[in-house]
């Protein structure tokens, strides 16, 4: 069915992947040499040759073994199903089917194939030191040499390289170009690096690790990838070449890291330094005793936690709340969250706060598992914290252990820190797609690159940022809001609005079509859950 192909065709592309249909199914093994796709979305019925068959005449090509094949048919038999599975296919999608489930399904296979083309056993039966497809070193060999580097207390330096623009990059040109792109980047970077070691992180950003290299040399290093990467352009289209820009952060070796994690995330910090600076250069300063010190004495005292609600607009019947942190220190003074995270995160403690705040929104979970109205909690977590894997493990756990449905939960995350984190965030939403476990995406600013997360993410809430609460105010704001709020409806998603404190921005957030409002309007945080959803209607 055309029709069918060119609407799955625009939502795949929708969410930045670039989609070629091809209805020949003679021409199919022309094609796929051709175009060397990272997934083939099928139709089990097609002139000809039907899907099961041409799916079997791939999987006997040489290369083509791991090659995700996923169905999308209308045939309601499941014996026909299992058929297209034993054929050789990896899914089975059934329409009609929504443009998000489709997105993520396609996007999750070929996340995994990748994963695992990374890994895959040489003949010694232990995973690849380099990928077979740019021949860069694999992102696992790199770390494994780090901490090599780091036991032996090698001198050298590490160096995190972000290439700028990313999402808009792939919203403009598509998946496929894109991913093209970046591995042209990762050669230059490698010959700019050479002898060093480079590995690809994510979508947009590289490592790259130089043992035993002349520490005193690390920021001429930095600003040699730096250069070279934007030297000349790069060739995206037969007509068409784009020049990137990008950003560094480094670290020396020699002072000592615990682990390769604990290197990355801090030249991961440095690097939002660069951004900032004129040189897009940034090296990392091990914090002197007294420094941290400082952020540690900063951080003592009783942690407090307030809540605020979140209501509907036209009423509801779940009771939802913000869950806010504070911190009162020895004198009575109380720190608000924007006070204590940027220390905590300076402290390197960012995760033990984090895993504090989600162990207390469990408890109140477990105790009011039986509330009526049911009870969600909203809870803000650092990006530096998600991407552990040692947390998403606890978290699952202590879920399971209190056998709490994970849709009560809502992980808000903040806009700054999804788009340098997108991959890492997508790989935690995945895991955590088996509990039902929601999220929300806050500070939300409208542009090119955030209206892209909408469709890229798992989202179920979006929390406006906080200068369109004044909206009734400004008639460019207010429209702006209102473009906002139609594409984030558009993508299924619900708008919350934020920091409203008086009766002539709730109007204008509800003409503006917000489906849950928050805010001193409504009800000022406090140590309580006591709000009256029941007859909250504003």
């Amino acid at each position: 069915d055309r029709a069918q192909a060119l609407f799955a065709q625009s939502v795949l592309h929708g969410a930045g992947m670039q989609a070629i249909v091809h209805s020949d199914a003679d021409g199919a093994l022309q094609a796929i040499k051709e175009h060397r796709p990272d997934l083939i979305l099928m139709d089990l019925h097609l002139p000809g040759l039907d899907g099961m068959r041409l799916t079997a005449l791939i999987r006997q090509q040489p290369g083509l073994q791991l090659l995700p094949i996923v169905f999308l048919s209308g045939d309601p038999d499941p014996e026909r199903q299992f058929e297209v599975l034993d054929s050789g296919a990896d899914d089975y999608l059934s329409k009609p089917i929504r443009p998000r489930h489709l997105i993520a399904a396609v996007a999750n296979r070929i996340r995994r194939a990748r994963a695992q083309a990374a890994t895959l056993p040489g003949a010694s039966g232990v995973p690849a030191t380099s990928n077979p497809e740019t021949g860069l070193p694999t992102r696992h060999h790199v770390l494994q040499q780090l901490n090599t580097a780091l036991a032996h207390r090698d001198r050298g330096g590490v160096f995190f390289i972000e290439v700028a623009s990313a999402l808009g990059l792939r919203e403009r040109y598509g998946y496929a170009a894109f991913e093209r792109l970046m591995v042209q980047a990762g050669q230059r970077l490698a010959e700019a690096g050479h002898p060093h070691l480079l590995a690809r992180l994510n979508d947009n950003s590289f490592l790259l690790l130089a043992r035993n290299a002349d520490e005193d040399a690390l920021e001429g290093i930095a600003a040699s990838l730096r250069e070279q990467l934007s030297a000349r352009a790069f060739v995206i289209r037969d007509d068409e070449s784009v020049h990137l820009r990008g950003v560094v952060g480094y670290a020396p070796l020699s002072p000592g890291f615990d682990d390769a994690n604990a290197a990355l995330e801090a030249i991961e910090r440095t690097t939002l330094q660069a951004r900032l600076l004129s040189a897009g250069v940034a090296g990392h300063v091990h914090r002197q005793a007294v420094t941290e010190q400082e952020h540690l004495a900063l951080l003592e005292g009783q942690l407090e936690l307030a809540y605020q609600p979140i209501v509907a607009v036209a009423g509801g019947n779940t009771a939802q709340y913000q869950l806010l942190l504070r911190l009162r220190q020895a004198d009575g003074t109380v720190l608000a969250a924007g006070q204590v995270i940027p220390a905590a995160e300076a402290a390197g403690r960012i995760a033990d706060l984090d895993q504090q705040v989600m162990d207390h929104a469990l408890g109140l979970l477990d105790l009011y598992r039986h509330a009526t109205p049911p009870l969600n909690l909203f809870v803000s977590q650092s990006l530096r914290t998600l991407q552990r894997d040692a947390f998403a493990d606890w978290l699952l756990e202590s879920l399971q252990q209190r056998d709490l449905p994970g849709s009560a939960l809502v992980i808000d995350v903040r806009l700054p820190d999804a788009l340098i984190h997108t991959v890492p965030l997508q790989q935690f939403c995945q895991r955590m797609a088996g509990p039902g476990v929601r999220f929300c995406l806050s500070q939300f600013e409208p542009s090119g690159e955030a209206d892209a997360l909408l469709t890229q993410l798992p989202l179920s809430f979006v929390r406006m940022a906080a200068r369109f609460s004044s909206s009734h105010a400004n008639p460019a704001t207010r429209e702006e809001l209102r473009k906002a709020i139609e594409q984030a409806h558009a993508a299924g998603l619900q708008i919350i609005g934020q920091q409203i404190e008086d009766p002539q921005a709730a109007a204008a957030m509800w003409v503006g079509g917000v489906d849950y409002i928050q805010g001193n309007m409504v009800q000022s945080a406090g140590s309580d859950l006591n709000f009256d959803f029941h007859n909250a209607v504003l």
